[in-house]
């Protein structure tokens, strides 16, 4: 019987009784429905899980009682860090959400010149925060126990620009390389997705002189949540862990 997995932001040792926050709390008492004695795994996104058992489900409380520390990893050899341009509503959540699930180790979404989401001081933390729920739930159900790094919104001209790691590709349906023709730098690949419209020629431009490849993904112009995850798949496939 699979167990249910949840991620807590507390610190965790055998034989601590943590109590699960409000939200945590309210699945494992509404949906999961667990029981005194039940089990449930618990990680806190810094590298294995802990096996737990329920002590106490109530209106006001579920606690979990810690048994056991399991040092499991399912990271990719490859490190991979992808600047998603900010997409509307469910494409961007979509495109995160399997960022993780495909093994990205660094997400930053990025204002391009034509991304149609504005941004105010309070709605960019807003819209951050979001995101960072749905890396932590997507980690529960892919069973990572390292939460990867989700940066601050940033500008894609200081993205570019900020000396990204390993192999730096942009996708491009202009471009005529593909990325069996390439090779990444000591297993790090720094991939960068554009929004709905696709880069300006002027961004183009910028991420080419910042020592970005651009690269093409077939014959077909790919949906900006489409494109993002078609190429993770793809350098996972290739030089990754699904080989």
């Amino acid at each position: 019987m699979r167990i249910s997995r949840l991620y807590a932001q507390d610190t965790l040792q055998i034989n601590n009784v943590i109590s699960l926050d409000d939200n945590n709390a309210h699945y494992a008492r509404s949906v999961l429905r667990l029981k005194n004695d039940a089990q449930l795994i618990l990680f806190n996104g810094q590298g294995g899980e802990f096996l737990g058992r329920v002590i106490e489900v109530s209106r006001k409380n579920v606690r979990v009682e810690l048994l056991e520390f399991i040092d499991r990893s399912v990271e990719s050899n490859l490190k991979i860090h992808i600047g998603l341009g900010i997409s509307r509503g469910d494409r961007m959540d979509f495109s995160v959400q399997k960022a993780v699930e495909l093994g990205a180790t660094t997400i930053t979404p990025l204002i391009t010149e034509r991304c149609v989401v504005q941004f105010k001081d309070e709605k960019k933390s807003q819209r951050w925060q979001h995101w960072q729920k749905i890396i932590q739930h997507a980690s529960e159900q892919s069973g990572r126990t390292v939460l990867p790094d989700f940066a601050d919104v940033s500008a894609f001209g200081a993205w570019v620009a900020a000396q990204q790691s390993g192999l730096r590709i942009f996708l491009d349906p202009y471009a005529k390389m593909s990325l069996t023709q390439l090779t990444p730098d000591n297993n790090q690949v720094t991939l960068l997705t554009g929004p709905e419209g696709g880069f300006s020629s002027a961004e183009r431009e910028a991420a080419t002189l910042a020592g970005f490849t651009p690269v093409k993904l077939g014959a077909r112009v790919l949906r900006t949540e489409t494109a993002s995850l078609a190429v993770l798949a793809t350098v996972q496939m290739l030089w990754g862990d699904f080989r």
